[in-house]
């Protein structure tokens, strides 16, 4: 049988001797500790010259340090300039994701509100037969046709700080002027032409720069609950239009170069006198609105435009019933 082992000669554990260890390092610190202590007091040049070595290492980490933080403030900076700019970059790819695209030519009117230069073929209607009356309620009326027409025009100087998206709206607000006089007038909801333009815009009828696309007609009488009913100017049942205009329906019309504008130019078509001319209601002109109008002159220029229903629109309210 093999003999037992000794206690005194078995070996020490683990954690005893990292705690000798721990104990002997402290003890030596203390010591050097106080020679230094005592080195200082009673031998400056001489403690100077054994912690040089210990003040030039500090005063290198330290310089390290700072180096350190100059660049993490250098590093912080540049990546909020990068956040920042990454953040713009994509607020504009944004939005030209979400602008409208250009428009073609037979889907917009023209980039802004252009005046004839053809004087009207006839001198003003007289009040007795139409006028614009000026009523309790803050707004104009144009009176005379099958239907006082609630009137708005896109050029008064209190409009000219409205907007029609970037654009101002008495430059490209013809389309929402329009709209908004034949909802004021169809429907029990009077709408502001600024108003009717912050809807178009929220809608996708305005076209930057170009007005409003086509569909602004069939969008906006959709929204309001009237009939829209394109007329296709070659088969026109001109009757039946003046009737409709007599009854209290209204008329969009698309206007290209001519008496009403030299570009682009929604009006309405809002009633026919006892004598068979047309009249209308013009965003852009009392003047205009004021003045008696052949049919056959609205006919030749109308656009040519045949998107949308396009060039010819009649509104009624939502549950009329026409023959």
């Amino acid at each position: 049988m093999a003999p037992h082992a000794s206690h005194n000669s078995s070996p020490r554990p683990p954690r005893r001797r990292f705690r000798t260890a721990a104990v002997l390092l402290l003890a030596m610190v203390c010591v050097v500790g106080a020679e230094l202590l005592a080195c200082r007091a009673m031998e400056p040049e001489l403690y100077e010259e054994i912690t040089a070595p210990v003040r030039r290492g500090a005063a290198a980490a330290a310089r390290a340090g700072g180096a350190v933080w100059d660049w993490a403030c250098e590093a912080g900076e540049a990546l909020w300039t990068g956040v920042r700019e990454t953040g713009e970059t994509l607020r504009l790819k944004l939005e030209e994701l979400n602008r409208p695209p250009e428009p073609q030519p037979e889907e917009a009117l023209s980039t802004q509100l252009e005046q004839p230069d053809i004087a009207p073929p006839y001198s003003m209607l007289d009040p007795l037969i139409s006028d614009l009356e000026a009523r309790e309620d803050g707004l104009e009326y144009l009176t005379g046709g099958g239907v006082d027409v609630v009137y708005f025009n896109q050029t008064d100087e209190a409009r000219s700080g409205q907007k029609y998206g970037s654009d101002p709206l008495s430059s490209h607000g013809c389309g929402p002027t329009a709209m908004a006089m034949a909802v004021s007038t169809l429907t029990e909801t009077t709408v502001d032409p600024e108003d009717m333009a912050r809807l178009c815009v929220k809608r996708g009828y305005w076209c930057r720069s170009h007005g409003s696309y086509l569909s602004i007609v069939q969008g906006v009488a959709e929204a309001y609950g009237l009939i829209c009913e394109p007329l296709d100017p070659a088969l026109l049942d001109e009757d039946a239009l003046y009737a409709r205009l007599a009854g209290g329906d209204l008329a969009v019309a698309l206007m290209t170069d001519g008496h009403f504008t030299k570009g682009g130019h929604f009006i309405l078509l809002r009633g026919v006198t006892l004598g068979g001319e047309i009249l209308v209601a013009d965003p852009a002109s009392r003047e205009r609105s004021l003045i008696p109008w052949d049919l056959s002159l609205i006919l030749e220029e109308l656009s040519p435009s045949r998107t949308n229903g396009a060039p010819l629109w009649i509104l009624s309210r939502a549950g009329e019933v026409h023959e």
